[in-house]
């Protein structure tokens, strides 16, 4: 086959559902399924619950690049396939997720409808401006990274019980402002998910976490 012959065939796409059989893009789904979950348990007021699916969203999103990595014979298509969903799904578990959460624990009074929006914007712009220009280098973000949202804020809301729900919800508006405009600043920021050290201290963090929450459920 040439060269020619090996583009163009590249170039074919597969069936829609044929990508959803790709490990990495199944880790990229479970974590879509764990920010609805999230969502959910958000809307419904149930927020250890909601913090279990924040941080699960994060695991998932970190697993999904980890096993592409180290995966063979994955094409270019499944590559930028991958990489697209990987994009669309952050936006709804770093931006939709906090977002809804906010507006939940503030009993969806329009006040909160500013901060949401800054909090979504600032997802989207993020994730466009990264999408386009790439990292700094080559090896930093520019901007706080969006999966750093979710692993705050679930640390964030362990000090919930500490304070009145009026003084809380200050502060988680505050915390939501305070990171969205990290991730649009200039600051760079290490991949941190493509360290070692860092998996295994974001998978302690999460069974941790996981634990901590699910106490608090019983």
């Amino acid at each position: 086959m040439t060269a020619e012959n090996a583009e163009s065939q590249e170039l074919q796409p597969n069936s829609i559902l044929s990508y959803a059989r790709d490990l990495p893009n199944i880790c990229s789904l479970t974590g879509l399924a764990c920010a609805l979950l999230a969502i959910y348990y958000s809307i419904t007021g149930l927020y250890a619950a909601a913090m279990i699916g924040m941080i699960w969203a994060v695991a998932f999103d970190w697993a999904d690049g980890l096993i592409a990595r180290r995966m063979k014979g994955r094409t270019g298509n499944d590559r930028i396939f991958g990489g697209q969903l990987d994009v669309l799904i952050d936006i709804i578990s770093y931006g939709v997720t906090p977002a809804i959460l906010l507006l939940s624990y503030g009993n969806f009074e329009i006040i909160y409808l500013p901060g949401a929006f800054l909090i979504l914007s600032a997802s989207a712009l993020r994730l466009s401006y990264f999408t386009t220009f790439g990292l700094a280098g080559g090896t930093k973000y520019t901007g706080l990274a969006l999966d750093n949202n979710n692993i705050l804020l679930v640390f964030i809301f362990l000090f919930e019980g500490v304070f009145s729900h009026g003084i809380f919800s200050v502060i988680l508006y505050a915390s939501g402002l305070g990171l969205a405009a990290l991730n649009v600043s200039q600051i760079k920021t290490p991949k941190l998910s493509g360290n070692t050290v860092n998996v295994f201290m974001l998978a302690a963090y999460t069974l941790g976490i996981t634990a901590i929450y699910g106490w608090k459920l019983l």
